[in-house]
């Protein structure tokens, strides 16, 4: 099955799915809109149903949403009319192919890079959407240590189609790979601290 195949077929429980740990979610975006500036050309690739779009919206000039899956992209175009929200344009896209012309001030990822095919490379080529002097923000739940042993449960629901396929990156990898990209480390915090949900601010050098 492929990811985007698996992401429109998830698309409606996803949907529904309510946040997990709204403290950390809260404070994480805290962090994230404390970086963004009223002019700012935000990109938001993986953007999901544009939860997290729809509220940056309001911080930044223009937000552009994108993700692999249509039926995703459908639920955060109807979702962002309903809340009247109007600076956000939503588009089926992915690094590979079907995104408009940068650079951006911004570029986000939110609960995308271990879903990447990879992340290392991934990385690299996101630099290239991000203008000189502009900002890389991810947040990347870290599944390592004693999390680690959910491994073979992911691959077992992935070969029965519940699952995506997923990284299992640590802070100082997904730290490393940022850093290796061409991109300088402004702010790190985990949103929550266990699991990690690993926030990165990182300014292209």
């Amino acid at each position: 099955m492929t990811p985007a195949r698996f992401w429109d077929r998830a698309a409606p429980k996803y949907s529904e799915r309510p946040i997990g740990n709204i403290p950390a979610y809260e404070a994480g975006l805290a962090r994230v809109r404390s970086h963004l500036t009223g002019s700012d050309r935000l990109l938001e690739l993986g953007c999901g149903t544009g939860g997290t779009a729809r509220r940056l919206a309001p911080h930044v000039s223009e937000v552009t949403a994108t993700d692999i899956s249509p039926a995703m992209i459908e639920i955060a175009r109807t979702r962002a009319a309903e809340e009247s929200v109007t600076n956000i344009t939503h588009l089926t896209a992915t690094l590979e192919g079907g995104l408009p012309a940068g650079p951006f001030d911004v570029v986000a990822g939110f609960n995308l890079i271990h879903l990447l095919p990879d992340p290392e490379r991934d990385i690299a080529r996101i630099r290239d959407l991000v203008k000189p002097g502009g900002l890389f923000i991810s947040k990347t739940p870290c599944l390592t240590g004693l999390f680690g042993l959910l491994r073979p449960v992911v691959g077992a629901m992935r070969l029965a189609g519940r699952a995506p396929k997923v990284h299992f990156l640590s802070p100082a990898r997904l730290d490393r790979a940022v850093t290796a990209a061409g991109f300088e480390i402004v702010e790190t915090g985990n949103y929550p601290k266990s699991p990690p949900g690993h926030l990165i601010v990182a300014r292209r050098v």
